[in-house]
């Protein structure tokens, strides 16, 4: 083959830095129009409507339960054949559960927990039984020093053997499981092909071939006639266009869009970027041309195909759950502690104007999905605002007396603790705004063409832009653009951390009500 020329050859540096730049670029247009999907998009859409497992989920529960069935064994062959007190069985418990972790990073670096390694137990059985039998000999080994009256021979042959022959047998039964699973589509990635003709294919037969692959092609989407683009790529139906792709991947779990793009078209990868990244998934520009070259750790694979990683989905797999048990926690706690606060609230509010206690309103939730949030009600009735075309101002006469002090102190959030609780909202992200919510005659998408991309996460109860003072009205396009910018930063450097710093400054933050009314 001949090497390509340097302008042939993909400079990865180059795309990066502009990528990045699509994140702040105020010429980016994410704006979604009323886009209606073709009957057979909108029908595959509605196929992958459910949530499926991802396989870093898969692997990471079946680390646990064999982490959890190893201790098991290892109390049960004590317990029936070599009792202790209750002091020694603490003691056992600590030095069994340190084998069985130990066991459980074995098998990680003999790359048991593999995919490939999961759907192939027979091919991995003889790792798979050294690696226990190490965890096993240095288990047995602490146990020997630590207890006075150790396992028997007896004893520690009969756990041995148990143990072997548990984790083989449930291999075996787990191998069957995922190919079952990634038949039924229990088990999968969903992917979108963009961009159509012979990359594509070429791309698509790559994917077929590869002996564990994982991804499910939902479609294809390309702008392009059916001249220069065939309706049908390898077997696959082109489901409409770019701007259609977005509607899609809306609608239907996707977890990942793969450009399938001559490197050459570098401005046309570019354009699509500015649409898709607004979206919560997985970004990846297929490397599969011939002439393309990657430095190292540059590009990522799906099976043998490598791909060049834009954009990652933010908070994903088992970040998803820390967040989720973290939400569920202190929401459990606030409700705890501020029980009596909502009480009076809702006794103050029902008590001194008519109409009920709770406001509801439609505001844009994760990937753009619509839900009801909650809020004490703080305006007259009949004048609420469920569009909240109109921002509440300042001496606003709409807002009771009751509201007034409500809205102040935040109060009037509290109810969004069971929006928590229900998984519609977080308790640390970007606020979630009406559906209909607009500054001027403008809507905010309208102001900040990056808009749509603090819907990447699921909105908050409280957030990083009003920790930094951003709260109440956005009566002028450099609040919303203020507001957007700490979202969006909120999002890219996100951790558990960040989110107990942002919620126990929040009260701290909530005694400046200079923009609260």
């Amino acid at each position: 083959m001949n090497k390509p020329s340097k302008s042939e050859q993909f400079d990865v540096d180059n795309l990066r830095r502009k990528v990045s730049e699509i994140r702040s670029s105020e010429k980016t247009r994410a704006a979604e129009e009323a886009i209606v999907l073709n009957p057979l998009a909108r029908q595959i859409a509605e196929q992958f409507r459910n949530d499926s497992t991802s396989p870093a989920m898969l692997i990471g529960q079946f680390r646990l339960f064999e982490l959890a069935a190893m201790l098991a064994i290892g109390l049960l062959v004590g317990a029936l054949m070599a009792p202790t007190d209750a002091s020694g069985f603490l003691a056992r418990f600590a030095l069994i559960a340190t084998g069985a972790t130990v066991t459980v990073l074995l098998l990680q670096l003999a790359d048991a927990y593999q995919i490939p390694s999961l759907r192939g137990a027979s091919r991995t059985a003889r790792r798979v039984f050294v690696g226990w039998t190490i965890g096993f000999t240095l288990t047995a080994a602490a146990l020997h020093v630590a207890e006075t009256e150790p396992y028997s021979v007896a004893a520690l042959l009969v756990w041995f053997a148990t143990g072997a022959g548990f984790l083989l047998l449930e291999r075996h039964l787990t191998a069957f499981a995922i190919r079952n699973w990634a038949r039924n589509g229990v088990m999968e990635r969903r992917a979108v092909i963009v961009g159509g003709g012979e990359p594509a294919k070429q791309l698509v037969r790559q994917l077929e071939q590869q002996p564990d692959n994982d991804i499910r092609i939902c479609g294809i989407f390309d702008d392009r006639n059916s001249e220069r683009s065939p309706t049908v790529v390898a077997g696959y139906p082109k489901l409409g266009t770019f701007a259609e792709l977005v509607e899609f991947a809306r609608l239907a779990r996707i977890d990942m869009l793969i450009i399938a793009l001559p490197a050459t078209a570098e401005q046309r990868i570019l354009q699509l970027l500015r649409k898709l990244w607004v979206l919560p998934v997985d970004i990846r520009l297929a490397a599969h041309a011939n002439r393309l070259r990657f430095r190292p750790r540059s590009y990522s694979h799906v099976g043998a195909v490598p791909m060049f990683d834009i954009f990652d989905k933010p908070i994903r797999d088992w970040d998803s759950v820390a967040k989720r048990v973290f939400d569920i926690l202190f929401s459990l706690v606030a409700i705890s502690l501020l029980w009596p606060v909502m009480l009076i609230a809702a006794i103050a509010v029902k008590a001194t104007s008519k109409g009920p206690i709770l406001f509801r309103q439609k505001r844009h939730g994760f990937n753009n999905e619509v839900i009801q949030v909650l809020k004490f009600r703080s305006m007259y009735t009949n004048m609420s605002d469920q569009s909240a075309i109109r921002a509440v101002t300042k001496a606003d006469p709409r807002v009771t007396p009751v509201g007034r002090f409500l809205r102040k102190s935040s109060i009037d959030e509290l109810p969004q603790l069971f929006n928590v609780l229900r998984g519609e909202l977080s308790l640390v992200g970007p606020r979630p705004h009406a559906v209909s919510a607009q500054t001027g005659e403008r809507k905010y998408v309208d102001v900040v063409e990056s808009y749509f991309a603090r819907h990447r996460v699921k909105p908050g109860v409280t957030g990083w832009a009003q920790i930094n003072g951003l709260r109440g009205e956005l009566d002028s396009d450099e609040k919303i653009r203020a507001r957007t910018a700490y979202d969006l930063d909120y999002i890219e450097n996100w951790s558990l951390l960040f989110d107990l710093k942002i919620l126990f400054l929040t009260p701290v933050r909530l005694l400046n009500t200079d923009n609260a009314y």
